[in-house]
């Protein structure tokens, strides 16, 4: 990874990544969501009793802090502040050190974006990233995440779901992002990995 190319953040993060391999990336639009039954059928229906899932305890509320470190399984790296330069957003040199862009860990709205390079002779970070176990824990300067998901998503899917994945209007995440799929005949990265966790309690 040697950019991130960002967009239309006002309303929601599109994010486009370059150098990775591949060209840039658009957002799509959400698609059209599925009418609800008619009335009558849901008249019909057969009443049905659902159980209600256990409640996950509520994280701790922290004041938001500036990252400096994460802590994700055997990830242990430094993260330092990435200015915007233009549109690009680059990733710090050193592939064991995180550029860190958007909001504050323990924020209350928004993603907290981590950003590295990945080697694929070894020695990144993040070079395992996409094998992150769900429910793992996450540690950022001290704000605790869980693991919620780890996708590993072609350019073109990363464009489809920006909106989704970059909103600074949503609920608060952690989302780390690298690359992935090494083609050794073009030099680049046809994926990207995306991992995103929520607060802990």
């Amino acid at each position: 990874m040697r950019r991130l190319r960002l967009t239309g953040w006002a309303a929601a993060a599109v994010v486009t990544l370059s150098g990775c391999g591949g060209g840039g990336l658009q957002s799509a639009s959400e698609p059209p969501s599925p009418q609800a039954p008619s009335p009558t059928a849901v008249a019909l229906a057969a009443p049905t009793v659902t159980p209600r899932a256990p409640r996950s305890p509520r994280p701790k509320p922290v004041q938001p802090r500036t990252p400096t470190r994460l802590r994700l399984g055997d990830v242990d790296a430094q993260v330092v502040p990435v200015a915007m330069e233009g549109s690009a957003l680059t990733p710090p040199d050193d592939p064991r050190v995180l550029g860190w862009w958007g909001r504050p860990a323990g924020a209350s709205r928004g993603v907290t974006l981590l950003v590295g390079h990945t080697v694929h002779t070894g020695g990144g970070a993040l070079d395992d990233l996409e094998n992150v176990p769900i429910g793992t824990r996450a540690s950022v300067s001290g704000v605790d995440y869980v693991v919620t998901q780890v996708l590993v998503l072609s350019k073109e899917d990363v464009s489809r779901r920006a909106e989704r994945l970059f909103d600074q209007s949503g609920t608060h995440r952690l989302v780390v992002v690298t690359c992935e799929d090494y083609d050794a005949a073009t030099g680049h990265y046809d994926s990207n990995v995306v991992l995103i966790a929520r607060r802990g309690p």
